[in-house]
């Protein structure tokens, strides 16, 4: 199944979305209101080869938590992606059993070369 995981709050978000114009094409999943579940983010782990690759270090609780200063093992990182939304670097869209992960350009460009074809 093709999905968007998102937050509808970050604009960030709101603009990949509008530039990959997925409207038609994908499921959209905001994380928020709609959290993941085990399935989804196991899921997740089996296209991206780790937790870890689905884990934003950036989140406001990562540094509240001094979660820099432990070492994660990949059941640690489950776990805090499915207690909090904040723990997964969005936006993760699913397209062809392809994934792409957060929002750095290179990624982008990937994906709109992929939902384009």
């Amino acid at each position: 199944m093709n999905v968007f995981y998102y937050l509808s709050t970050c604009s960030t978000c709101k603009r990949i979305l509008k530039e990959l114009d997925l409207s038609e094409k994908i499921k959209l999943q905001d994380i928020k209101s709609n959290p993941l579940t085990k399935e989804q983010v196991e899921h997740l782990q089996k296209l991206a080869g780790s937790y870890e690759a689905l884990f934003s270090k950036r989140a406001q609780l990562y540094k509240e938590r001094g979660l820099k200063d432990k070492r994660l093992s990949e059941d640690d990182i489950k776990e805090l992606l499915l207690e909090h939304y904040t723990f997964l670097k969005r936006p993760v869209l699913i397209f062809k059993n392809k994934i792409f992960i957060g929002n750095a350009s290179k990624t982008i460009e990937e994906a709109k070369i992929a939902v384009n074809e």
